[in-house]
């Protein structure tokens, strides 16, 4: 059984091992594939594993061997699901696996804004400390996160436990949700988007992208926040207008963004908010603590070996 890695590099830069599939089967590892080398380093495979590699019904009409796709990722649009099916091909994804490392940047983010603790450090190291008159200083307001609300879009798994996290700091904690939800804690407040936007010091957005909600964190949606407020935003990058978003940080609009993704990745050196006024932009590294991503490697390897015993789980 043959068994193709097409974008190993991302979730094994060399610290984990590729051993728990290499058992299963003959296995070739390409760190990267570019489009055009998809379809000839594909269609040997029985088994294909893909992280960012899009496998189009095009390309899955010619893979005649192929019987397993496994995304190595929450998110499976890479994948045209509906011709996988066509053609009696299972695809798995890897739910679940990040859940504390994303809710985690979110907080470096938010205590980025609270603390500069980089820019206090930098100034220190660059001798300002040891020459002032006085025993401390600060470049920045120095901010307590006790008693500020969090708003947090989306409450799946991530968002309820940065709600946890911002209950831990003393905030206060309101969501929305498309759907109602009954099981949280009574001091956790759902209620709408619109003042989820008026009433956040600090808003976290961890909701899915669909075709309905793109860009609706636009400049209508951006006026509504006070202008002390803080968004972070590491969900999807599409859920953002980013020229919307860049008037609103350079206006001083709202006081500032902390960014995971972008709606292009890599992105554009024309992106508007690669410049922007107080947006602090991290490469979408999230999900990829090494804990995340020891879990992920598990969890694929799992899903493989239930497919090759004949009872396939997370299968999408």
């Amino acid at each position: 059984m043959n068994i193709t890695v097409l974008d190993g590099y991302t979730l094994n830069p060399g610290d984990l091992s590729w051993e728990g599939l290499a058992q299963m089967g003959n296995l070739t590892v390409y760190d990267r594939t570019l489009p055009g080398e998809t379809l000839d380093r594909a269609l040997e495979a029985d088994i294909i594993f893909t992280n960012k590699v899009v496998l189009s019904r095009e390309i899955i009409s010619k893979l005649n061997r192929l019987k397993f796709i496994g995304v190595l990722a929450t998110g499976y649009n890479v994948v045209d699901v509906e011709a996988a099916r066509e053609h009696g091909i299972v695809v798995t994804n890897i739910p679940a696996y990040s859940t504390a490392s994303v809710a985690q940047m979110v907080f470096a983010h938010i205590l980025n804004f609270t603390q500069q603790v980089g820019l206090h450090a930098r100034q220190v190291r660059d001798g300002e400390w040891s020459s002032h008159q006085d025993f401390c200083f600060w470049k920045t307001p120095q901010t307590e996160l006790e008693g500020k609300t969090l708003g947090i879009i989306g409450f799946g798994r991530i968002g309820r436990q940065i709600a946890r996290l911002g209950d831990a700091f003393g905030m206060k904690v309101i969501f929305h949700n498309r759907s109602v939800k009954p099981d949280v804690p009574q001091h956790f407040r759902q209620t709408t988007l619109g003042e989820v936007f008026s009433n956040s010091d600090f808003l976290s957005i961890n909701c899915p992208l669909t075709p309905e909600n793109q860009g609706f964190i636009n400049e209508k949606m951006l006026s509504l926040m006070k202008p002390s407020a803080f968004l972070i935003n590491t969900g999807r990058g599409p859920l953002i207008n980013e020229p919307d978003l860049a008037n609103a940080l350079n206006s001083g609009r709202i006081a500032g963004a902390g960014l995971d993704v972008l709606s292009v990745e890599p992105p554009g050196k024309m992106n508007p908010l690669l410049s922007a006024k107080n947006c602090y932009i991290t490469p979408h590294i999230a999900w990829a603590t090494l804990e995340a991503r020891v879990r992920l490697m598990k969890i694929a390897t799992e899903n493989l070996r239930a497919f090759i015993s004949g009872k396939p789980i997370n299968t999408v």
